[in-house]
C-alpha cells in the first residue's frame, strides 16, 4: 500500500502549485449547503448562441479531496471553448485533512454540478447527450466516479458521455490510492472497481513516474474497461511524474501534447475539429 504521508504531501504540493490560473467564465450558484454557495465557472465560446447544441465538458480540479480550487482548467477551457465545446469547471467541498472521512461530500456535490449542467443544457446551449467529465488527480476521480458509479434511477442523467482523465486516483480499492478514507467501503467509491458495458468513452494521462498511480493501475482499467465493450485510450509519458500535464509546467510541452491527444479523442467522437486535421 502506498505510505500515506508522502503521497498526501505529493497531492498538496499539485493543489498548491497547479491552481495559479483563476476560473474563467460566469460563475452561477449550482447548490447551496449548510450556508454555502458553491459555483461553476462556465466558458462559452465566442459566437455561442443560446439556441446552440454545443458538446461540453465538466471539469474537476485535483488535490487530494482535500486542497486545490477552482481554476486547474481554465486554459484546458479556454482551448476547447475555440474548438466550439462549453466548458464548466466546478468547486466543490473539500474534506478535513485532518480526519479520514471518505469523500462523500465531493462526490456529492459532483452528483449535483453535473446534474444541475444536464437539466440546463437548453440554457447553457448544450447537447445534453454530449456531456463529458474531466479532471486530475481527485478531480480525475470525481470525473471517473461520475462515469463508471451507478446510481440509483434518477431524473436527470449524471452519467457523462464521455470521460478526460489527467492522472486520475480512480483505484481506491485495497493497495490503491484512497484506501485509507475508502476502507472497506471502496466499491461505493472506486472507479475501477464499478466498470460495465454502459460507461462511457475514455482516454487517460499518466506519467510513467507517477508515484500515486503504477502504470500497471491504468493499464489494467483500460484493459477492463475494453472487456466491458467500452472504448478506452491511455497515453502514458516516459519519466513524468503526477501533475505533468498542468498548463505552465516544463515551459507547457506536456500540456501541448495532451491538449493535443484530448483533441483527437474528442475528435473521434465528432465533439470537435482537431488542429491536425
Amino acid at each position: 500500500m502506498l505510505n500515506i504521508r508522502p503521497a498526501l504531501a505529493c497531492l498538496l504540493l499539485f493543489a498548491t502549485s497547479a491552481f495559479a490560473a483563476k476560473p474563467e467564465g460566469k460563475a452561477t450558484v449550482y447548490k447551496t449547503v449548510d450556508g454555502r454557495e458553491l459555483k461553476l465557472y462556465v466558458t462559452k465560446p465566442e459566437n455561442w448562441k443560446k439556441t446552440d447544441s454545443r458538446p461540453a465538458i465538466v471539469f474537476f480540479h485535483g488535490g487530494g479531496w482535500v486542497g486545490g480550487a477552482p481554476g486547474q482548467f481554465t486554459e484546458h477551457s479556454k482551448h476547447l471553448a475555440e474548438h466550439g465545446m462549453v466548458c464548466v469547471q466546478v468547486e466543490y467541498r473539500l474534506l478535513d485533512r485532518k480526519n479520514d472521512d471518505p469523500p462523500v461530500i465531493c462526490t456529492e456535490d459532483a452528483l449535483d454540478a453535473m446534474r444541475w449542467v444536464r437539466s440546463h443544457a437548453k440554457e447553457l446551449g448544450i447537447d445534453s447527450d454530449r456531456i463529458a467529465t474531466g479532471g486530475g488527480s481527485a478531480g480525475g476521480h470525481l470525473a471517473a466516479y461520475l462515469g463508471t458509479v451507478d446510481q440509483a434511477k434518477q431524473e436527470v442523467s449524471t452519467k457523462p458521455n464521455a470521460m478526460v482523465l489527467f492522472n486520475p486516483v480512480y483505484d481506491n480499492g485495497p493497495g490503491g490510492w484512497g484506501t485509507q478514507r475508502v476502507k472497506d467501503r471502496y466499491k461505493e467509491f472506486s472507479p475501477a472497481h464499478n466498470i460495465s458495458a454502459d460507461d462511457p468513452p475514455s482516454i487517460v494521462f499518466l506519467g510513467s513516474k507517477d508515484n500515486l498511480i503504477p502504470v500497471a493501475t491504468a493499464e489494467r482499467f483500460q484493459k477492463e474497461m475494453k472487456a466491458a465493450g467500452v472504448n478506452s485510450e491511455l497515453r502514458v509519458y516516459e519519466g513524468q511524474g503526477h501533475g505533468f500535464f498542468n498548463h505552465g509546467k516544463d515551459n507547457n510541452r506536456w500540456y501541448n501534447e495532451t491538449v493535443q491527444e484530448m483533441d483527437k479523442f474528442l475528435s473521434a467522437l465528432g465533439w470537435v475539429q482537431s488542429d491536425n486535421q
